[in-house]
């Protein structure tokens, strides 16, 4: 039903009343090519400790974060090269560039850093591994068993890669040991089970002919990965790039290159032919932009800002290649006024204050009705006063570092614009200790549309709660914007989820929960959150190209006795 045809009128409880729905009871299973595994959901994950740590943001003590004879050894098992034609070198300049340790601030690792020339060189090797190399050649089924040897190196070294992910990214190595690795691994394995089924059809023709069709690898493909999951969107981008058998450039984030490159090198083990995965880190005006230009590619998919992904749209548009974005979101969790309370403020804190508020799905717009609004806002800022920051290897925080010093001061400066705009801060709203790239626990009451903590994408722990009156309203204010990544309804009546579900333009919507992933089902978004899917049987469509086969039929063979 249409937004315009919902009853505009104030919502009680009593009006609620019809089917009941349950919360999600805080798992998701990713079936692979041989297995199903339950792992924890990111929802639950992000809640660990939440009702039992007795320290607040405000009373941590001093953090002094060490660096462990683990994470050491972990460090010590990067190559920070580049990896192109199966070989790990040095940028043909020299270049290299400082990652640094998001609790500290310092230097965590010289990497080298690409130039155009070395775009060039990978994507040469890619182009040959394609046209001349053995990849694309081999069985379906033969690529599917390399990729799982991949996912099982991975799983074997989960705790170094989780280690790496925690020292580069700030996010906490539990969550980092328990979703992640394992969602990585899963999607791998979901592909790999994908790799012997990708097929075209026979189609009945007019006249004396037969027609068929075959699905083949779109050739080199670009890929733009983020720093927010640098592992878990590996994981997404060479699953459907792999399985058909595309070769690839991955371009990696400058800010988190070190996951990215140990992948590559358990690829190598794994039996990847030379050439069929080239990474290369460097700076996204530099490397990213050589690569979106490249004439040598043949499709380019990118994850990353709104902003970005215009500009990578421009530059593939200039070699007529298609291109999968997943770019941007704002997107808007919807609280009922019979919605369990509880379930709610806790699935909406989860909404926004996963990964520290570093997700393209982040619940950064709560809009809470009207009649539960106040009593919402006090729980809200009490559940975020009571998060633990802290050490992302300490086992009882709940939140690290934001991942650079350029996102912690954007952070720090969007609180700073919701104060001047009249928005209430009922918690939260400065640095978090005196090093690293902390950011205390942010929840803004008296938020309205107009607001730029309402229409901008903060990335960061930042709640804004927004009230609400009609289910019109609310929808029409929902859709008041230029993203359309994802969204959430918390009620307990079913036909008002699916009201608001199919109203909502968005391309994924959550009812009762939140950050509910599935290596089965397509993500994407909608208006300025990009274009084309990931995940599922669609992503592979975006890998795939289809190749019509026409040939005549002869008379049939008649045999004389």
């Amino acid at each position: 039903m249409r937004a315009a045809r919902l009853a505009a009128t104030t919502l009680s409880a009593a009006q609620l009343a019809g089917a009941q729905l349950p919360v999600n009871a805080g798992r998701i299973t990713l079936v692979g090519a041989a297995q199903s595994q339950s792992v924890p959901s990111l929802q639950q994950l992000s809640t660990h400790h939440l009702h039992t740590s007795p320290a607040a943001f405000r009373a941590d003590p001093a953090m002094e974060p060490e660096m462990s004879e683990e994470h050491k050894a972990a460090l010590r098992s990067i190559k920070p090269q580049l990896l192109i034609n199966g070989k790990f070198e040095d940028a043909a300049s020299g270049k290299t560039f400082e990652t640094y340790d998001p609790r500290t601030g310092e230097p965590l690792m010289t990497v080298a850093e690409a130039q155009a020339e070395d775009v060039d060189r990978a994507v040469k090797a890619a182009r040959q591994a394609f046209d001349e190399g053995p990849w694309p050649r081999m069985s379906g089924r033969q690529r599917g068993n390399i990729m799982h040897k991949l996912a099982t190196l991975m799983e074997k070294h989960s705790k170094e890669l989780a280690t790496l992910e925690s020292l580069d990214n700030g996010k906490p190595y539990a969550v980092a040991l328990a979703a992640d690795v394992p969602l990585s691994v899963e999607h791998l394995r979901y592909y790999a089970g994908w790799a012997d089924k990708i097929y075209g059809q026979t189609i009945p023709v007019e006249g004396k002919m037969t027609a068929y069709t075959l699905r083949e690898p779109i050739g080199v493909v670009g890929q733009i990965i983020p720093w927010n999951f640098p592992l878990l969107m590996q994981a997404w981008k060479l699953g459907p790039a792999l399985a058909p058998g595309n070769t690839i450039v991955m371009k990696v984030a400058e800010q988190t290159p070190l996951s990215a490159l140990r992948v590559g090198e358990l690829a190598l083990e794994a039996g990847l032919p030379p050439g069929v995965l080239n990474i290369i880190p460097g700076d996204g005006p530099v490397a990213g932009a050589a690569l979106a230009s490249h004439k040598g590619i043949n499709k380019v998919a990118f994850t990353g800002s709104t902003e970005v992904g215009r500009i990578i749209m421009r530059q593939a548009a200039e070699n007529i290649i298609p291109v999968t974005l997943e770019l941007g979101g704002k997107s808007a969790c919807i609280i009922c006024p019979d919605a369990d309370l509880d379930e709610a403020v806790r699935g909406a804190h989860d909404a926004l204050f996963f990964n520290h508020g570093q997700c393209c799905t982040a619940g950064s717009r709560t809009f809470v009705h009207e009649s539960i609004y106040d009593e919402f806002v006090a729980r809200a800022a009490k559940t975020a006063s009571n998060r633990r920051v802290g050490d992302p290897f300490d086992r009882s925080t709940q939140q690290g570092p934001q991942v650079s010093q350029e996102q912690f001061e954007k952070i720090l400066g969007l609180i700073n614009k919701g104060v001047e705009e009249g928005a209430k801060l009922e918690t939260g709203g400065k640095r978090h200790g005196d090093r690293g790239y902390f950011v205390q626990p942010t929840v803004f009451s008296n938020v309205t549309d107009d607001m730029t903590i309402a229409k901008d994408e903060i990335f960061g722990p930042v709640q804004s709660i927004l009230k609400w009156s009609t289910v019109d309203e609310v929808i029409r204010r929902a859709n008041d914007t230029d993203y359309g990544l994802a969204a959430g309804v918390f009620t307990k009546n079913i036909n008002l989820a699916n009201t608001i579900s199919r109203a909502l333009k968005a391309g994924t919507v959550w009812v009762n929960t939140w950050n509910q992933f599935d290596a089965g089902v397509p993500f994407g978004g909608y208006k300025t959150s990009g274009i084309g899917r990931e995940k599922g049987e669609a992503a592979l469509a975006h890998y795939t190209q289809t190749k019509a086969v026409y040939m005549p039929m002869e008379e049939p063979i008649t045999w004389n006795s």
